[in-house]
């Protein structure tokens, strides 16, 4: 279910269970380094912890039990010696690659009895934030105010890459700034990037993707939607490629696992590494991704998943060697496809527009807003009418040419 996600650890805040009012649930996503904004609000809904024990720097905290998993997924670690829980469908790839028609562990599950039983996964890593910093008037520091875009993109990328050598300057971490609200803030990530992870165990996928694409982006879900894998150092604790002397890796934190479970009421939280959000788009962006965007990558994805599953349906061999891009192919397209449904059903396009139009409204009744954005909107309008079909051909092309499989 993983989409384009970034490297920012991010808290979504706070998932309603039963018996708790909408009122009493907020919405968004927050940088942990920003929680104590939102601290007294959460701990109001029943939160036991601080913002510190969240995020810290300074000692161990919730931050250094969630890793993100491989390129896009979030992990946890949940015990002393670096054992990992993941979803199934994040480790799907990994449990595929050691299939075979005659040992397929994708289709019947695979448990390590001992650690030496436990499988490499060449290029997979365990990424941990070390620490989050704002770097945005460093980054902007120099820029003319009234810059075009390719000479800001310039300064951008020149001042970040100065920003990350130096923050990593003799040391064995990673660093990159990532640009947040479209540009408008910037954050330096400093990362531990642990590149031995071994593969421990995962259930049938019968079981770990129980209800297939019929149930995927929905809930409640009936699956064992899991998979678990351990982290390994180097002799010294820090990351190493694998080789047979490294050591399970003791963590800064890891998570308990509670086996009483939740009560009504309970405050929930997800924490952990999410897509981009487009909840900032104006309703044009969001007119073009239900009549433009959406519609092509499901039309197009549904004759390759038809082809496909009827190569994969005949043929064990050929169910296998493609297992992991059908996954991947029909994860994008019932997002899309349900996302076409959510917004005629909820009228997003309307409610992006009274959006607006207050947005617009408020401009307007300020001399100095007004001056500076007066015009956005009707310039991102036309904008977006502009690209509109350029869009549609690149969007054929990235869905029909460039993903060919």
């Amino acid at each position: 279910m993983q989409m384009l996600f970034r490297i920012a650890l991010l808290v979504l805040l706070c998932l309603p269970v039963a018996g708790v009012r909408a009122s009493e649930t907020g919405e968004g996503m927050w940088i942990p380094l920003l929680l104590g904004v939102n601290e007294a609000d959460m701990q109001a809904q029943g939160l036991q912890l601080s913002a510190e024990d969240i995020y810290s720097v300074n000692h161990s905290s919730l931050k250094d039990a969630i890793v993100r998993f491989g390129g896009g997924c979030t992990g946890e670690i949940i015990s002393a010696d670096g054992l990992l829980l993941t979803n199934h469908h994040c480790g799907f790839g990994q449990i595929r690659r050691h299939s075979t028609v005659e040992q397929n562990y994708l289709k019947n599950g695979f448990w390590a009895m001992s650690r030496e039983e436990e499988l490499p996964n060449p290029g997979l890593t365990a990424t941990f934030v070390v620490r989050i910093e704002d770097v945005t008037e460093a980054v902007l520091d120099g820029l003319p105010a009234d810059a075009d875009e390719k000479t800001r993109e310039a300064h951008v990328a020149r001042s970040s890459r100065q920003i990350e050598l130096d923050a990593i300057e003799d040391t064995h971490y990673e660093a990159e700034v990532r640009p947040f609200y479209y540009g408008n803030e910037y954050y330096l990530i400093i990362t531990e990037v642990f590149e031995d992870v071994r593969l421990v165990g995962a259930p049938p996928q019968a079981i770990g993707k129980f209800g297939g694409e019929t149930d995927n982006w929905l809930w409640p879900r009936h699956n064992a939607d899991f998979s678990l894998f351990r982290v390994y150092a180097g002799p010294d604790g820090k990351p190493a490629p694998y080789a047979e002397e490294n050591v399970p890796l003791e963590p800064r934190h890891f998570l308990p696992i509670a086996m009483d479970g939740l009560e009504e009421g309970d405050f929930t939280m997800v924490f952990g590494f999410p897509g981009t959000t487009q909840e900032y788009l104006p309703a044009e962006g969001v007119r073009m991704i239900q009549e433009v965007e959406d519609p092509i990558r499901v039309k197009l994805r549904g004759k390759k998943l038809e082809i496909m599953n009827r190569y994969m349906r005949a043929d064990e061999a050929i169910r296998l060697m493609y297992a992991s891009k059908e996954s991947g192919i029909a994860n994008g397209y019932t997002k899309w496809k349900g996302r076409i449904l959510g917004l005629e059903a909820t009228d997003g396009v309307a409610r992006k527009e009274a959006q607006d139009a207050a947005f617009q409204a408020r401009v307007e009744a300020d001399a100095e807003l007004k001056a500076r954005y007066g015009d956005l909107l009707d310039e991102m309008n036309t904008t977006y009418a502009m690209i509109r079909e350029s869009l549609i051909a690149v969007t054929y092309f990235i869905e029909g040419g460039y993903t060919l499989e």
